[in-house]
C-alpha cells in the first residue's frame, strides 16, 4: 500500500491521505486520488481512501469525484457530531466514534493522600464513513485512532471477496471492540470503587470525586455506544443500497448482537453507578448518626458530674457541707453514676 501526504495543513493537524485498491480480489500497486473517481461502477474494484486531517480542498475534490452530498461532507469536518446512518440519495454517509483506552498506569489513585485530579480514562476518536457503490471512505479528524488494525482486520479476514460490504463490517467490528474495551476498564473501575466504600482510610470528599469522575465517563461513553445499535440495524436493512452480498448477513447480525451486548452492559453500569453513589449517600448518613449518637451519649455522662458538682456547689446549709465526707459523697455518686451510664451506654452501642 502507498501513502500520498499533500503539503496542505487539515483544520486539526497536518493532512495524510492513504487507501488501496482491489482488483478482483488483489491489491493494486500504489493509490492516487485520482484513480479514486474511476472506481464506482466498476464490479470487478474496490476501492478506499482514508483522509487523515484533510483539507477543504481534499474534501472538496473527494466529494466533486464521488458526487457527495454537501451536507454530509460539512457534518464529517463539523465540530461536534453525533454518531447517526444517514442514506443520501447517492451514497450511504455514516458517522461514528472510535474509543481507546489510556493506559492503566495513568489511572487516578484512590487512598489516602491521594490527589483528586483524575487521569483521562479513555479517548474518542470520530469517524466518518462515505459508502458509495465500491468506494468506502473515511475521514478522521485525528491521528491517533490506530487504522492499522482495521488494515489487519481486512486482511486476516480476506474481506476484499465480499466487497466494500465486508470492508464496512471490519471497520465497524473494530469500533466495536474498542467500545468492548471502555466498558470492560469501567466495569473495573466501578468495582474498584465499590471495594473502597467500606474503606474508612479513604475519605468521603475522594469517594464523591471518583464517583463524579466515573459518571461524567458512563455519560460520555453512552453517547457514543447505545446509537451504534442503530447505526448496524440501518445497515442490515439496506443492506448497502443492495452491494452487499447475503454472505455478510450472519456477520452483520453478530455485530448487531455485540451492539446490543454493549447497550446492555452500559446500562447496567449506570445502575452498579447509581448504586454507588446513594450507598456512599446512606453511609455517609449512618456516620453523621453514629457521631451524634456518640456525642449525645457523652453529653448525657458529662452532665452527671455538672449536676452533682452544681447541687454542692449551692449557697445554703446541706448534709456535709464544709465537710470532707460531702466531698467524698460526691466524688462517690459522680464516679458511680457515670460507670453506671457508660457500661449501659456501651451495652447499646451508643458509645
Amino acid at each position: 500500500m502507498t501513502e500520498s501526504v499533500p503539503a496542505a495543513t487539515g483544520a486539526h493537524g497536518m493532512e495524510r491521505v492513504h487507501g488501496q485498491i482491489w482488483r478482483d480480489g488483489r491489491a493494486v500497486e500504489g493509490f492516487d486520488l485520482d484513480r479514486l473517481a474511476t472506481c464506482p461502477g466498476q464490479s470487478d474494484t474496490i476501492a478506499w481512501a482514508d483522509l487523515e486531517c484533510p483539507s477543504r480542498e481534499t474534501l472538496a475534490r473527494v466529494a466533486a469525484d464521488l458526487d457527495l452530498d454537501p451536507f454530509a461532507v460539512e457534518d464529517s469536518v463539523a465540530a461536534s457530531e453525533r454518531v447517526k446512518s444517514v442514506a443520501y440519495a447517492r451514497h450511504m454517509f455514516f458517522m461514528v466514534y472510535a474509543v481507546t483506552v489510556c493506559d492503566r498506569t495513568d489511572a487516578p489513585h484512590v487512598g489516602p493522600g491521594s490527589p483528586h485530579a483524575r487521569a483521562r480514562m479513555f479517548d474518542l476518536h470520530r469517524i466518518s464513513i462515505f459508502v458509495k457503490d465500491n468506494v468506502l471512505v473515511t475521514v478522521r479528524l485525528s491521528p491517533s485512532f490506530d487504522m492499522d488494525e482495521v488494515e489487519r482486520r481486512w486482511a486476516a479476514g480476506n474481506a476484499m471477496q465480499y466487497g466494500v460490504g465486508a470492508l464496512l463490517h471490519g471497520l465497524l467490528d473494530v469500533v466495536a471492540d474498542g467500545h468492548f474495551d471502555a466498558l470492560q476498564r469501567l466495569d473495573d473501575e466501578i468495582e474498584d470503587l465499590e471495594g473502597l466504600l467500606f474503606d474508612e482510610s479513604v475519605s468521603g470528599r475522594e469517594l464523591q470525586h471518583r464517583t463524579y469522575d466515573l459518571r461524567r465517563d458512563l455519560v460520555i461513553l453512552r453517547r457514543v455506544v447505545l446509537p451504534m445499535r442503530e447505526v448496524i440495524g440501518s445497515i442490515q436493512r439496506r443492506r448497502f443500497q443492495n452491494h452487499a452480498p447475503p454472505e455478510l448477513d450472519p456477520h452483520f447480525s453478530d455485530l448487531y448482537d455485540h451492539a446490543l451486548h454493549a447497550t446492555e452492559w452500559i446500562e447496567s453500569l449506570r445502575d452498579m453507578i447509581t448504586t454507588v453513589f446513594e450507598t456512599n449517600l446512606t453511609l455517609a448518613d449512618a456516620r453523621l448518626n453514629t457521631v451524634m449518637k456518640k456525642l449525645t451519649g457523652w453529653a448525657a455522662i458529662i452532665a452527671v458530674p455538672t449536676l452533682i458538682t452544681g447541687f454542692y456547689g449551692e449557697n445554703v446549709p446541706f448534709p456535709g457541707a464544709y465537710e470532707t465526707s460531702g466531698f467524698i459523697t460526691s466524688v462517690v455518686l459522680i464516679v458511680l453514676v457515670v460507670v453506671i451510664l457508660y457500661f449501659s451506654f456501651r451495652r447499646r452501642d451508643w458509645l
